[in-house]
């Protein structure tokens, strides 16, 4: 006869491969805590009810208390044979108190516990996610302060195409990881449902108490379809694919970190903490925290990608399938946490080459469109001023001479139009600050930006 404690119908044991494939505790025990947790709620709702006695349930308590601190001190020890997180705590369990210990399982299935712990498990997770995304938008919001009026070329298919401020364009990804923390605020409401009482799929025939547990465990809603309870993973590709979204802002803005702080760009510098050598070239500095991060987006885009998979085709209610859906969601999460962290310490620590930044924007053109718009503000259609200032940048590409160094006469040739003031308004400076409407790369505006988002981040804090 098998020795499983499911195994009442069978009368042989697998081959220990066999368990090994289909054992899930190398990863599970990660809900070690959750499961305990869930576990003592249920113990306390089942002496409450009076499905089991008041002192059984006591006794169970006391019991999984026990191995509540051995998995704070990290000392349970986990068996393979045992299969999952739940088979073994209830194994040990029964160690600790005997045969009581099998009445724990009453009016629940592993279906509904496992789900439970998974909820419990991102439930618990998420807080810390946002505070790490808050703590990385204080970082940007810091530096941004401190370059509201840092000029430099901004970016069109990876060509200069006109002159902003550095603190306008960390501004941009502030507003992304906003979004990033919004999403993730949400995906808590989904995390936020109890699925404990549905046990294998269809309910329970004993009197249980769903609100009591909830309540317990700080749920502010239960499930109120048993099928959907057990079968639901919504929550857990929601973080995924937020996860996904956040990594690819993140990848995003290493490739800049990357792209900027090379030799031929030398628009900053990572500190040495975020940086690595060449085992032989002694004079390489390589971003490799940021080469990571981008990375480790593909890894978590497969992840993604996985679970989807893994759900699409899968009838209702429980599948074992669905046992492939949590290492992907450890191992997303870890990257999240420390690929956003690693982003706050690479920003914090960064040098920033002003002059550099500001070289970039004197003789690249990228002043052209504020002339263009100056000969509109005269009278001149837009599409012939465009063509008009076309002009005069190929002229000025074939001699060399940016613009703002073209004499008066030279430009009034193109446009009689122009005034003498346009040396003014095309310098980069100017054509940054009169840029003002909503939205736009005006130091002023970026300050104002600056303040309301410090605003937020205060009351959120």
């Amino acid at each position: 006869m098998t020795t499983k404690l499911w195994g009442g119908r069978f009368t042989e044991n697998a081959a220990e491969w066999v368990d090994a494939f289909g054992a899930s505790i190398h990863f599970d025990q990660q809900m070690a805590a959750e499961d305990i947790e869930g576990s003592i709620a249920h113990a306390k709702m089942l002496g409450k009810q009076g499905i089991i006695t008041p002192a059984e349930a006591d006794q169970i308590v006391t019991g999984l208390m026990a191995l509540q601190a051995e998995a704070a001190e990290g000392t349970l020890v986990f068996d393979v044979q045992h299969e999952d997180i739940h088979m073994n705590i209830e194994a040990q369990l029964t160690a600790k108190i005997g045969p009581v210990a099998g009445k724990l399982h009453t009016a629940r299935s592993r279906n509904d516990q496992v789900a439970t712990d998974f909820h419990l498990w991102v439930k618990h997770r998420l807080p810390h996610v946002l505070a790490a995304l808050t703590e990385l938008q204080q970082t940007l919001l810091n530096l941004a302060n401190s370059h509201a009026d840092t000029i430099m070329s901004g970016y069109t298919h990876l060509q200069h195409a006109q002159p902003i401020t550095y603190g306008h364009y960390l501004l941009a990804y502030f507003d992304m990881f906003q979004r990033d923390y919004e999403r993730f605020e949400f995906n808590q409401k989904h995390t936020d449902i109890l699925p404990l009482g549905a046990a294998a799929l269809a309910g329970t025939t004993f009197p249980i108490d769903r609100a009591y547990v909830a309540d317990e465990l700080g749920f502010s809603a239960i499930y109120h379809n048993s099928l959907d309870a057990v079968s639901d993973r919504d929550f857990a590709v929601e973080f995924l694919a937020n996860a996904s979204l956040l990594m690819m802002h993140l990848s995003r803005m290493a490739e800049e970190l990357i792209l900027w702080s090379t030799y031929e760009f030398n628009y900053i510098e990572l500190s040495d903490d975020f940086s690595t050598g060449s085992s032989i070239m002694p004079q390489k500095k390589n971003a490799d925290f940021a080469e990571l991060v981008r990375g480790k987006t593909g890894r978590t885009y497969g992840a993604l990608m996985g679970l989807l998979t893994t759900m699409k085709a899968l009838p209702l209610a429980y599948n074992k399938d669905m046992q492939e859906d949590k290492a992907q969601v450890f191992d997303v999460m870890d990257t999240v946490m420390a690929s956003t962290k690693i982003f706050a310490g690479m920003l914090s620590g960064l040098t920033v080459h002003e002059e550099r930044m500001v070289a970039s924007t004197q003789d690249d053109f990228s002043n052209a469109t504020e002339l263009a718009d100056y000969l509109a503000t005269k009278g001149v259609p837009f599409r012939q001023a465009h063509a008009i200032v076309g002009q005069l940048v190929l002229q000025g590409i074939q001699t060399k001479t940016p613009l703002q160094a073209m004499p008066l006469s030279v430009l009034q040739a193109a446009a009689p139009q122009i005034e003498d003031d346009i040396y003014h308004v095309l310098q980069s400076e100017t054509a940054v600050n009169r840029r003002t409407s909503l939205g736009g790369t005006a130091v002023a505006n970026v300050k104002k930006e600056i303040a309301r988002h410090q605003a937020m981040l205060e009351a959120r804090i």
